[in-house]
């Protein structure tokens, strides 16, 4: 048994995970890279609404934003090895010899890893709904943890923006063996619906970004005081 075999995003070091996917393997791959880069952008959700002190009306609309952010950091690791084993299969269908059976194996495989990538690409868009999370906490979280926030965000979007790539590489596999665009398209309307979904997903990502950015990284520099004494609020909060 190949050691990759035994490593998980669940139950691995760091360094075990990276250096599986360092290997020509593809499991891990891509897709579940980005299960762990929304890992990360819930787990920095977490940590900045762990560091906020709101007011009293604001206290329990934080608790549920702290709450949803650490379900979705477990699941996004398991949603992650998921789509590792189905990236197995999708490689070893194409390693199958020309013919009727490596068809069929790559169609399966296909499908199968399409599924596997839109369901962690809805999940970072209902994420995004929930993180409206990101958008409060850039309104109402602490304010030195801004920088946080927007690293989120660009975690957030690495996700969308490999699910969405990855379901549109998979469906177009299924061309391969002689099936047109348009025909995978009627036969997956619902994983085609998805790519546009993502794509919506980006911008809207984009959008919110832009709206906090000037906050985190501000064009004009400031006193150096500033930014020491935010990152000494950061360490006594």
């Amino acid at each position: 048994m190949d050691e990759t075999d035994s490593v998980t995003t669940q139950g691995s070091t760091v360094e075990d995970w990276t250096r599986a996917l360092a290997q020509a393997t593809g499991s891990p791959g891509g897709g579940a890279g980005t299960g762990l880069m929304l890992a990360l952008a819930a787990s920095m959700a977490s940590m900045v609404a762990g560091y906020t002190e709101p007011e009293e009306d604001r206290r329990a609309e934080l608790s549920r934003v702290r709450e949803r952010a650490q379900a979705l950091r477990e699941e996004a690791l398991r949603l992650a090895d998921q789509d590792a084993s189905a990236s197995l299969a999708f490689g070893a269908a194409f390693r199958l010899e020309p013919g009727a059976e490596r068809d069929e194996a790559v169609t399966r495989a296909s499908v199968d890893a399409a599924k596997s990538s839109a369901v962690l690409g809805q999940r970072a868009i209902e994420a995004i709904e929930a993180i409206d999370a990101l958008a409060w906490l850039a309104v109402h979280g602490n304010r030195a943890l801004i920088a946080d926030v927007v690293v989120a965000f660009g975690s957030l979007r690495a996700t969308v923006a490999g699910a969405r790539t990855n379901v549109s590489f998979d469906l177009a596999a299924l061309t391969s063996h002689g099936s047109t665009m348009e025909q995978v398209r009627e036969q997956h309307p619902a994983l085609w619906a998805t790519v546009t979904d993502l794509n919506a997903a980006l911008e809207r990502i984009d959008s919110l970004t832009a709206e906090i950015d000037h906050r985190a990284a501000p064009t004009d520099a400031a006193p150096q005081g500033s930014a020491k004494n935010a990152r000494a609020t950061r360490g006594r909060v």
